[in-house]
């Protein structure tokens, strides 16, 4: 039985619009910020609406060492997603975007494995949203005006 690669799979997979992921959790188009068909941001808006829901439940994955076979946070919180689903529960993952290290194999890719990943992978780890590069201009602007006033 041949295996295939993470990156074989995340190819082979096809991505559903976020338009039908997000509808899928009720949650309106007025509440997306969109970055192309298949990644979004939502709403801050979007907390207000669902803020007194009773059934709502929250788990925080973190300070997860891969194991050696790349099995981490990310990866964690898709199969946990994933399973959720599976079993006909209502389930989201929110991953913030990885720093600098995945894009240059300081560490994992940070989108997850196997089954259980983020993509396209390319995305996640050149530039995502633009959060990190949106951080790093501002750190370079006030390093800049520090140096200019020393």
């Amino acid at each position: 039985m041949a295996y295939l690669s993470d990156i074989e799979i995340a190819q082979a997979a096809k991505p559903e619009l976020i338009t039908d992921v997000a509808a899928k959790l009720g949650i309106e188009p007025d509440d997306l910020e969109l970055y192309g068909k298949y990644k979004a941001k939502v709403s801050r808006e979007l907390f207000n609406k669902v803020k007194d829901n009773k059934n709502g439940k929250l788990i925080l994955v973190t300070a997860i060492t891969p194991t050696p076979a790349g099995e981490g946070k990310t990866t964690t919180s898709v199969g946990l997603t994933d399973g959720l689903n599976k079993i006909g529960k209502k389930a989201a993952a929110a991953l913030r975007e990885p720093s600098l290290g995945p894009s240059f194999g300081i560490k994992g890719g940070a989108a997850g494995g196997g089954y259980a990943q983020v993509i396209p992978m390319e995305d996640i780890n050149l530039h995502f949203t633009g959060d990190f590069h949106a951080i790093t201009a501002a750190h370079n602007l006030c390093a800049a005006m520090l140096d200019n006033h020393l």
